[in-house]
């Protein structure tokens, strides 16, 4: 198959291409996959009645979302002389499933890297997705994907399959949280899990929905669903939606992620994915570790794959604790502390994970003032639009933001020194009142490190902040300790010499009691 003459159609020349369960010959603008003779547990090629079997059901499942793209199942056969040939005039030896090219300059993943992806995109894939899902095949044993102890089972095994890579891509700490939490919600949800399985939402999906297996060309192309396990395919819609979804958080597109999610919202009608998202986004993202992780065991794979492999699979498991780690309920979050000592880095930080919003006191102050974020006013301590009045009206207007952000049920992260008592007082309080949870993070850090953060945030005029060394040093006096007699609530202190993904997980980890 490697050799051009071999096609009816002649190509110039030939590629193939290897994945773990095919090969892959590229001829021209024709793709032939032949499957492995493998058996992975949750797969087995092993038999020329097996491939034949998984070669059609790859055809026809796949030409449900891209039938211009899954053209036919091909016979090759040997002759007796010894020549293959297409056909099963002679003895039959294998089976390809033969498809379109794809145009490799319209994949998504691609397309997002070159910034030539809108939220109308989003919206395309999500009605497209959505079309599918609507006339995907359910009920029999398609339901039992969604089963109390299907779902179970899965996350078992998921653990179970996992304890190996404790302390190697995924601590101990989180291993147990993200576990706590997934064997929990299962539980505390039980009747939403048995609901969706009478209201016919467990679907025959596609089962591997991410970035990879989409194409955007003249119409929306969706290949290489699951052929070969029928339980990673019977799944709830919101579990498929999940998937995609985490992908795209994965990969640092969140605003697409929520656009995505929205969009199938809008078109569904369909509520009960908003309470089952975060827990699906968790499990694909801990099913992506396992399996990225199973390379560092692979005898085949070098020092430099293994490597990689460690660090993307915690990346994977990080994704899964930050998914877990979630708040139940909206939260008011204060980000406080001395100016430099990273208090703007760690909100972003948690914006994510939190799915929260921010309020920057240094851009609100300068709203107020009718000034922009990027004019820098170098007043003495406590002086011009850092007087006690400016403060004051800052404070109000914070407060004002927040109260209106945490009764849509956002959390609300307030990113402010809060130095003064009082302050803290009034967002405990504001917390208190709207029935929030409520967390201050006190950020600090040694004042070297402050005073080389200052001295470079001077030299650029894209951050609102105004801070430098000198006004630090006149802060910090002024500043009023945070003693825990004054909150009721957790009080966390975050060392933020650290990374600001390391600070991130902190925080995450202190705010749900792990350390």
């Amino acid at each position: 198959m490697h050799n051009p003459a071999f096609y009816p159609h002649r190509p110039a020349t030939v590629e193939m291409v290897q994945t773990h369960i095919s090969y892959i010959f590229i001829a021209g603008d024709l793709v032939y996959k032949v499957k492995k003779g493998v058996d992975f547990g949750f797969l087995d090629f092993t038999t020329l009645e097996k491939r034949h079997y998984y070669c059609k059901q790859e055809l026809r499942l796949n030409q449900r979302l891209a039938p211009e793209i899954y053209l036919s199942m091909e016979t090759i056969s040997q002759a007796p002389d010894g020549a293959f040939m297409w056909g099963d005039e002679g003895v039959i030896v294998d089976y390809a499933v033969k498809m379109k090219k794809l145009p490799e300059e319209r994949m998504l993943y691609r397309l997002l890297r070159e910034g030539a992806v809108t939220t109308s995109v989003m919206d395309a894939i999500a009605h497209r997705v959505f079309l599918f899902h609507e006339k995907a095949e359910t009920g029999g044993e398609i339901d039992r994907g969604g089963s109390i102890e299907t779902i179970r089972h899965n996350h078992t095994e998921n653990f179970e399959q996992t304890e190996p890579f404790i302390n190697v891509t995924i601590s101990k700490e989180q291993f147990s949280f993200i576990k706590q939490y997934a064997l929990s919600f299962i539980s505390d949800n039980e009747p939403l899990f048995e609901a969706r399985v009478a209201r016919h939402r467990i679907r025959d999906c596609h089962g591997d929905l991410h970035l990879q297996h989409i194409c955007i060309a003249d119409s929306i192309l969706i290949f290489d669903c699951i052929e070969f396990n029928e339980r990673f395919r019977y799944l709830d819609v919101a579990a498929e939606i999940a998937f995609l979804a985490m992908d795209l958080d994965f990969n640092g597109y969140n605003d697409f992620s929520r656009a995505f999610v929205e969009a199938y919202l809008k078109y569904s009608k369909d509520s009960e994915i908003e309470k089952l998202i975060n827990f699906y986004q968790c499990y694909f993202a801990y099913v992506r570790g396992k399996v990225t992780g199973f390379k560092i065991h692979d005898p085949a794979v070098g020092a430099e794959e293994r490597s990689n492999a460690i660090e993307t699979a915690s990346r994977y498991f990080n994704l899964a604790f930050r998914y877990a780690t979630k708040p139940k309920h909206p939260a008011l979050i204060l980000v406080a502390g001395l100016m430099g000592t990273g208090k703007s880095v760690l909100a972003r930080a948690l914006e994510t994970p939190l799915q929260a919003k921010i309020i920057r006191s240094d851009v609100v102050r300068k709203e107020l003032l009718d000034i922009s974020p990027r004019d820098h006013h170098y007043d003495d301590f406590g002086k011009g639009i850092y007087s006690d009045n400016v403060s004051e009206m800052t404070y109000t207007k914070i407060f004002n933001l927040a109260k209106s952000s945490l009764q849509s049920g956002v959390n609300t992260i307030i990113d402010a020194s809060f130095k003064e008592r009082h302050l803290r007082k009034s967002a405990l309080e504001l917390a208190h009142s709207l029935g929030v949870d409520f967390f201050l993070l006190e950020c600090v850090c040694p004042d070297e490190i402050i005073k080389r953060r200052l001295d470079d945030r001077m030299k650029t005029a894209e951050d609102p902040s105004d801070g430098r060394w000198e006004i630090f040093q006149a802060q910090k006096k002024d500043f009023e300790p945070i003693h825990e007699d004054e909150l009721t609530h957790r009080h966390i202190i975050i060392d933020t010499s650290q990374s600001p993904a390391q600070c991130c997980d902190n925080a995450l980890k202190m705010m749900n009691g792990l350390q």
